[in-house]
């Protein structure tokens, strides 16, 4: 396959050596789980009259089917362009998690009746949390890599302790020692606060990695030139490096903004209204914990998708310098 960036990529399901010795992997896990043991492997083995033949009968021809069905899909999906490839691998994995959740004995005029306060109320209190949370954590990781980069050992000192502490230390533990550690000293603070100044403190150490290792991608020669052309050092990090280094510091910061959206929820231990702490009460009420987990899985999820989708223009905004 040949993409964009001029690089020829292995060839994956293209070739029979690769996909043919998959399907046979997959025709002995059916087999070997005993397929026809569903009521799918009985009807197929009750259609083809060997309702009374051995299980393994039953199991070998569900296996059978499965394997041929999965390599008809995979021949005619093939076929499709790139585009199109993702598109319909995509649409059908995900209509094989919905068919998974939708096994389960959902009550769905329950899920109606509550999903209407997990988005006003939960939802509402996710994204503020994780917003105002990611936005403090960039400064907090802009100000680390500059201190680590620093000459001055003082602001290298603290930069090095602040993220040892802060990455080795649970963020659930780091939530309960700002909430109840912080009143022993005289400070009291509210749920909201303290999970909002846990979740920075914590992503903050983690993005200063990664904040520090995009500006040093750059060339020091960047900085020698600017250094000669009588820029200042503040504007020299302002307007060449950091606008360069932004393409590398993009897709991690991106991956750690869907981690905090969903690691938000281990503020629910101290009584925030998030979307976890709303799905687990208002499950418990007619103990219908299945329907509401699996109703903030989904809306956690088509979060993840739109963050993704703004992930990705903005990445193809800083390379678009790379692609010309």
């Amino acid at each position: 396959m040949h993409y964009a960036d001029n690089v020829d990529y292995p060839r994956l399901l293209s070739r029979p050596s690769v996909y043919i010795p998959g399907l046979a992997i997959l025709f002995g896990i059916l087999l070997y789980t005993q397929a026809g043991t569903t009521s799918l492997g009985q009807a197929l083995a009750g259609v083809f009259g060997m309702a009374g033949d051995s299980l393994l009968a039953a199991n070998l021809l569900v296996a059978i089917v499965v394997t041929a069905v999965v390599a008809l899909n995979v021949a005619v999906v093939m076929r499709l362009s790139l585009k199109h490839q993702v598109y319909v691998v995509w649409a059908e994995l995900a209509l094989l998690v919905l068919l998974f959740f939708y096994s389960f004995d959902l009550s769905f005029e329950f899920i109606r009746r509550k999903i209407g306060f997990l988005l006003t109320q939960g939802l509402v209190t996710t994204l503020y949390v994780s917003a105002i949370s990611i936005v403090i954590a960039s400064v907090l990781a802009m100000i680390g890599a500059v201190a680590k980069l620093s000459s001055n050992g003082i602001a290298l000192g603290i930069a090095n302790f602040y993220t040892s502490l802060f990455r080795g230390l649970p963020l659930l533990m780091q939530i309960y020692m700002i909430y109840l550690g912080l009143p022993q000293l005289g400070y009291v603070i509210d749920a909201v606060p303290a999970g909002i100044l846990a979740l920075s403190l914590c992503y903050g150490a983690y993005m200063t990695e990664i904040f520090r290792a995009g500006i040093e991608s750059i060339p020091k020669g960047q900085w020698e030139a600017s250094r000669a052309l009588g820029l200042k050092p503040k504007d020299t990090l302002i307007r060449i490096i950091l606008p360069q280094a932004m393409r590398i510091i993009i897709p991690p910061t991106g991956n750690q903004f869907i981690a905090m959206l969903k690691d938000s929820s281990l503020v629910s231990v101290v009584g925030v209204w998030e979307l976890m702490y709303l799905a687990r009460t208002q499950g418990q009420t007619e103990f219908r914990h299945v329907e509401m987990m699996i109703t903030a899985s989904l809306i956690y999820w088509i979060l993840s998708i739109v963050l993704e989708l703004i992930q990705g223009r903005i990445e193809r905004r800083f390379n678009r310098a790379q692609t010309r």
